[in-house]
Formats: structure tokens, sequence, C-alpha cells
């Protein structure tokens, strides 16, 4: 966003100063610090508003608005007649998140096209659509305000429409190469991120100390490869960075992000409406640590605006919805995820369909679900979330052998550990003639009230597919840990069907004497009628049973 990169009108210029040269050689090569400190070493007394200007002009442009501020207070109190000076201090009002204060001292400025700009951005941090649209008809066909114009679509992540304006521009003077730098941000948001890369080399081949484009490429790095590989590229800047330079907050707030979360909770909360990014990581961070409710305070109050805040919002919804069960939260996130999914920016992206399964999901709509999963299947085939919900949905459309393999492909062992995986991957076991897959995953859970929810479902599975043995022993198991007549009920059955299963050699005979054990075990008057039944086949038979 370029608000104003034009020299503060000055008074006067001792064009015969001795060092005027060296200081404007300083400006040329962007280097801030060097002129303030020449300006400090000369000592200019404090009236003199030409040496203050260009103190205040040199703190803005590196970064420290609230010095640059400072300077423009003081020169206002004293009254001094200095052009644009309310609009300069609107500009640091507005780069300082001051929004209302921007506004407020832009009224008694004078009308002029910087003004028109300011008002504009300012209008659009205020979330005023009708003052956004009046200052955005008094715009023109000129560099500044066609620039302030991508500006604003980039911040409604209307990023076509910016590169659009970007590239016209750059149609007509090339030597705007700073331009490839907003134009690679664009992309960067677009997740093109081998285009951003190509489009940014522009700019950082004649100007590789820039901080705004270093980050950028480091940005790119991230999503290309890792953290360890973006923060190798940001280490060229960091010592830039390292005081109040410009980007300081920036490069801050993404080092956190490239070192996967690492120093998050001193890091992000200052930076909350500074960064725009840090309020979503940070939401981010609290999910990742299970405390649903700290994200859900976050957002509560946030209405969102582009679609990784509308995704973000629906995320924490449904995780609190399914924490507290509430059918409101859920309903909420199943809305925030059909509005990005349904978008046209966002439809045919991998995070829209993405989303578009997870509003069916909800729903319970999982024949919806994987068409829009399987149609990004060649993308996600290695991420554990992806796979994980892949997985629910097959099990739920009963395509129980691809459920399998998708439940097995997941490596996360936090995913693996929740109950909802276990018992759907028992399930899958059972339903692919596999229950003693089944039982061990029983065996390796403690004894909870999970773990009788889990018996409790192998039981019935096993026994709705004829997989008696092993429906024999979780009724058995469940009896024991719960007397109750439905599963003895549920024990007898399934011991009946494995004497059948003996009868006609579908089943091994050794399992006979298994079967009287579990009947012996049994407090049931019903119990011995049916043992001596299978003694009496077995003598029959001439079986050796005990």
């Amino acid at each position: 966003m370029i608000l104003s990169r034009a020299k503060p009108a000055l008074k006067e210029q001792n064009k015969k100063s001795p060092n005027i040269s060296q200081f404007e050689e300083f400006l040329l090569k962007r280097d801030y610090t060097g002129a303030i400190t020449l300006l400090e070493f000369k000592k200019y007394p404090e009236s003199n508003h030409n040496a203050n200007l260009w103190m205040a002009y040199c703190y803005f442009h590196r970064g420290d608005y609230k010095n640059a501020l400072h300077i423009y207070d003081k020169l206002y109190k004293q009254k001094a007649d200095v052009k644009n000076l309310t609009v300069n201090i609107a500009c640091c009002y507005l780069f300082l998140g001051m929004y209302q204060e921007a506004q407020e001292i832009l009224i008694h400025a004078p009308p002029t096209d910087l003004k028109t700009r300011l008002n504009f951005h300012i209008s659009h941090k205020l979330k005023d659509e009708a003052t956004l649209m009046e200052n955005h008809e008094n715009l023109q066909d000129i560099l500044e305000d066609q620039l302030s114009l991508a500006a604003i679509h980039y911040l409604r992540a209307h990023y076509q429409e910016a590169i659009d304006i970007y590239k016209r521009i750059l149609l007509q003077n090339r030597e705007n190469i700073a331009l490839n730098v907003y134009v690679a941000l664009c992309y960067y948001k677009l997740d093109y991120y081998d285009v951003s890369q190509e489009v940014l080399a522009l700019y950082l081949n004649r100007y590789p100390d820039s901080v705004i484009a270093t980050n950028l490429k480091a940005c790119n790095t991230f999503r290309l490869y890792n953290g360890t590989a973006a923060e190798t590229e940001l280490r060229s800047i960091v010592d830039q960075t390292a005081n109040v330079g410009f980007g300081y907050d920036l490069v801050k707030h993404n080092l956190v992000v490239f070192r996967d979360g690492e120093d998050a909770m001193q890091v992000f909360p200052p930076l909350v409406d500074v960064v725009p990014e840090a309020r979503l990581n940070l939401v981010i961070h609290h999910l990742r640590n299970d405390d649903i409710k700290e994200a859900y305070f976050l957002l509560k109050d946030v209405q969102p605006t582009v679609p990784q805040e509308y995704i973000l919002k629906g995320v924490v919804n449904a995780s609190l919805g399914q924490e507290v069960n509430s059918e409101e939260h859920i309903k909420t996130a199943e809305e925030c995820f059909h509005l990005v999914g349904s978008s046209s920016s966002e439809c045919d992206t991998i995070h829209g369909r993405q989303c578009m399964a997870a509003a069916f999901f909800l729903a319970g709509q999982f024949e919806d679900v994987l068409v829009y999963l399987t149609s990004i299947k060649s993308y996600l085939h290695s991420d554990d979330t992806f796979n994980f919900n892949f997985a629910q949905a097959k099990a739920a459309c009963h395509q129980f052998k691809e459920a399998e393999e998708c439940f097995l492909l997941i490596q996360d062992a936090k995913i693996k550990s929740e109950f909802v995986y276990i018992t759907n991957l028992a399930r899958c076991f059972v339903m692919n003639k596999k229950p003693q897959e089944a039982w061990d995953l029983y065996l390796r859970m403690d004894n909870s009230p999970e773990g009788f929810n889990l018996l409790l479902q192998i039981a019935n599975d096993c026994y709705s597919m004829g997989e008696f043995w092993y429906a024999a022993k979780a009724f058995d198991m469940l009896d024991r840990l719960d007397p109750n007549p439905e599963f003895w009920e549920g024990k007898r059955g399934a011991i009946v069907g494995v004497f059948q299963g003996v009868v006609a050699k579908k089943l091994s005979e050794d399992l006979l004497s298994d079967v009287l054990q579990l009947l012996r075990a049994s407090n049931s008057s019903q119990a011995e009628p049916i043992a001596k039944v299978i003694r009496k086949w077995a003598k029959e038979q001439r079986l050796s049973i005990t």
C-alpha cells in the first residue's frame, strides 16, 4: 500500500550545504538510518522546520511511525505553516492502526488527492462501506490513485483485480519495478508460489536488501519447502530490522510461523491488530494446543471478510460445537465453510473444495463429501488430516476397504489416539473380515468408558457380520463388566452362531472348548442347557473337548 512516497514540502533547501549530497545519497540508497544519523550529527536547532521535516520523513520511511508522528505533532502544536502537515500526521496514524484519529485530523486538511486516498483506506479499515464507495468515485486515473485502488482490492482479497491494475501500470512504465513485489504478493495469496518467486526475482535482482521482498521470498519458500529453508532466506535482513526498522513486526511474526509456533505466546498477542495475520495465527496456536475456548474468544467478535477468516471461524466453531455439543456452533461452522466453498473465487481451489466437503460433512451428507475430497485427493494423499476426513466419509458410505486403507495411511500419533479414529478403524476391520485386528485395538485400550463403548461396538458389528466367535468374546467381556440381560442374550446368540459354524465345518472344532469355558463363566440358568447340547454333539462326533 503506497500512501505517499513524495518528499515532504519544505520551506527552504540549503543547496550550498556541503553535506546535502551525502544526505541525498543516503535517501537514494534508502538508508534512512544513515540519513537520520547524519541529521542528528548536524544538531540542527528545533526551530529548523526543514531539518525536522526531513527527520520525520526518514523515520516514516524506516517504519518508525511513532517517532515520525512525534515530530509532526510538535510542529503541528507550534502551528507552523507547513504544507501537507495534517495529511502526514494522518499517514502516521493510519500506519499505527489509529484509524479514528487519522479520520478526525483529516477533517482539518484541505482537499487533495492524498487526502482522498487516505480517506479511502481509512474507510476500508473502519468498514464504512458508504464512505469507501464515495471515495472510490473520487479516485482519478493517476498512478497514486490506481495504486490505492489496487491496494484495497488486495486487502479485500480481490487479488486478480489487483494484478490487472498492477500489470496495466507496468505496461505503461516498466521502470516501476517495485510493482512486481505487489504482483508477487497477489500470486502468493492465490497460492501460485512458483509464479510469485519468478515475479519477485525481477525486483530482488536490483534490490537484494529489500525487507518486504526478502520476507515475501521467505514466505514462498516456506510454502514450497519448509520453515528451516524459509528462515535461512530471512537471515540476510534480520539485522536490518533488529531495532525498529521497517518490517520488523512482520519479520518477527513470520519467524514464529517458520519455527512452528515457537515463542508464539510472547510474539503474537502484542501484534494482534498490528500484523493482520497475527490474530489468525494466534487462533491456530490455541487450536493446536486444544485451547478451543481461547481461540473462540479471539474470533468471536470478528466479522470475516476474507476466505482465511471464514475458514478459521468455521474450524473454531466446529471444534467448539463438538466439544460442548452445540448445534448452534456447528451450524455457524457449516455456514462459514459453505460460503467459502461456493464462492466464485474459491470454488475451484483446494481450500474451497475442502471447505465445501467440510460443510457437507457437518450436515451428514457423506456422498457429497466424497465427491469433493476425491477431486483433490492427488494433492493431499500424504496429509494426515485429509486422510482422516476422507476415511471417515468412506466408512460412513460403507466403503470399508478404501476407508481402512486411508486410516492406515495416517502417521500422526495424536489422530491415531483419538476415539473416533479407533472406533472407525475397528469397524472397518470387522467389516473387512479382520475381527482379530479390531479385538487387538480393544486390548490396547485402558479400562475406561471409551474402552467399554468400543467393546460394545465390536460385539454388535461382529454379530451382524457373522463373526460369532469375536462377538461371543466381546459380549462375554461386556457381561462381566455390566451384568445386563441384553449382553447375555448377545453372548448366547453368538455362542450358538459359533456352534452352528463348527457343525457346518466353517469354523474350527477347537473353538468348542473355548465356547464351553465362556458358558461356565456365565451366571445365566440358560448356559448349562446350551453346554449340554454342545457336549452331546461333540460326543457323537467323537471329539475331545473340555
